[in-house]
């Protein structure tokens, strides 16, 4: 019988893969990027002591995909993170892909056109604790507060939905400029890991003003710390020569990704007071119920019953406004979510919470079990995400992810 088309481009395609599983040790030269970075609105810087994406503003888009390494050595998850580095410098620098001919497959998609935007992009690479297990030699070196993600007493987690060896923050101003990342990326990487599991976030614009909206339709983020402000990050977010984690990882930041069902549609039966004592903030305004605005500063000093805000009410729980809990402050960045309808026919949307820290235990695990039990959870079901760390910023053209540790 003679073969049709699609199977022979089908065998092809698997031969390929199979090709670049037995010799990723040399990628086709197109893929090495021009190492001088573009300046414009467009673009984010890719270079510097810290990676983008995590103290630069949330862009609309986003996707969060995790994968399972499959590089068979050390040396090999080596061309895995010059790979991504070689790729992430291009795509955030809105490099124009080189043709290589008519007989070979084209070096992008082409869901951008031929000029690729950068639109903002940011690529932002985290390492999962299961990538220090016995595979590439790195236990010694795994990081001291890294660990597969905890079950608290109010999850729902599914394992197929959890953790992951490395993750992928993609970051930009529209969901083809992500997708266009994340295929590209993927193709790349083909032979050298495994997409474990994925979603999609999406940031709507202020509505009217100040922090974003989540899907329950409350204002998402207000008591944020200021990225801007270098020696609260410094505090708060990046680890530090100083910390006890190893020196590979100085630069870098603990990075939590939770992806949290919303019950919309028992939410919605909710009168507007209920779920403003919840909340503890005002629903049109997202100003705290002992306040005007959105940006006054929750004042509990003359509430100790919790008559204005009540004692169990989120931001209460979430951030008592204590010196003692000062320090267990983090850095949110989250995104809405909607993945249609669930087997049941109901919806199935809510939000990805995701977070930095310098310190797993002391910022989020803390703030977390402070809101155990909480009368919110009645109305949210965390399914998945993971514990990753961010790793520290590619410095330079000659430097690449990961290069302290692989080093």
């Amino acid at each position: 019988m003679t073969a049709s088309r699609s199977s022979i481009g089908r065998r092809a395609f698997l031969a390929g893969t199979v090709a670049a599983a037995g010799a990723v040790a040399a990628g086709p030269a197109a893929w090495a990027a021009d190492p001088t970075e573009r300046s414009g609105p467009e673009r984010v810087p890719f270079t510097g002591e810290h990676q983008a994406g995590i103290v630069e503003e949330a862009r609309p888009a986003a996707a969060f995909a995790s994968f399972d390494v499959t590089a068979r050595d050390k040396a090999e998850l080596g061309v895995l993170m010059q790979r991504l580095t070689d790729r992430a410098r291009a795509l955030t620098d809105g490099a124009v892909p080189t043709n290589p001919g008519i007989a070979t497959p084209p070096m992008d998609a082409g869901l951008l056109g031929p000029e690729p935007p950068a639109g903002r992009l940011t690529v932002t690479v985290g390492v999962g604790a299961s990538l220090f297990d016995h595979r590439y030699a790195l236990t010694a070196l795994k990081p001291r507060r890294l660990r597969p993600m905890d079950t608290f007493a109010d999850d729902d987690l599914d394992p197929a939905q959890c953790h992951g060896d490395l993750l992928l923050q993609l970051c930009a101003d529209s969901h083809d400029v992500v997708l266009n990342a994340l295929r590209d990326l993927t193709r790349s990487t083909r032979g050298l890991m495994q997409p474990r599991w994925r979603i999609n976030g999406f940031r709507p614009a202020p509505r009217p003003d100040g922090a974003a909206r989540n899907l329950m339709g409350f204002k998402d983020g207000t008591a944020n710390p200021d990225p801007a402000d270098a020696a609260g990050m410094d505090r708060l977010v990046w680890i530090r020569p100083d910390g006890g984690e190893p020196a590979w990882t100085v630069g870098g930041s603990y990075l939590v990704v939770r992806t949290i069902r919303m019950l919309v549609e028992f939410w919605d039966r909710v009168g507007i007071g209920e779920q403003e004592r919840m909340l503890g903030r005002r629903k049109d305004t997202g100003a705290p119920l002992s306040g005007s605005v959105e940006t006054d500063l929750p004042d509990y000093s003359d509430d100790p019953t919790g008559a204005v805000t009540p004692l169990d009410s989120h931001i209460r729980m979430a951030n008592p406004r204590t010196s003692a809990t000062d320090g267990s402050r983090l850095l949110r960045r989250a995104y809405n979510y909607d993945r249609g309808i669930d087997v049941n026919g109901n919806l199935d949307m809510g939000l990805l919470f995701t977070c930095f820290q310098q310190d797993l235990d002391r910022q989020f695990v803390t703030v977390q079990k402070r809101l155990a039990g909480e009368p919110l959870v009645d109305y949210i079901s965390p399914v998945g995400g993971g514990y990753f760390l961010a790793l520290p910023g590619v410095t330079d053209e000659r430097d690449s992810y990961a290069s302290g540790l692989l080093s």
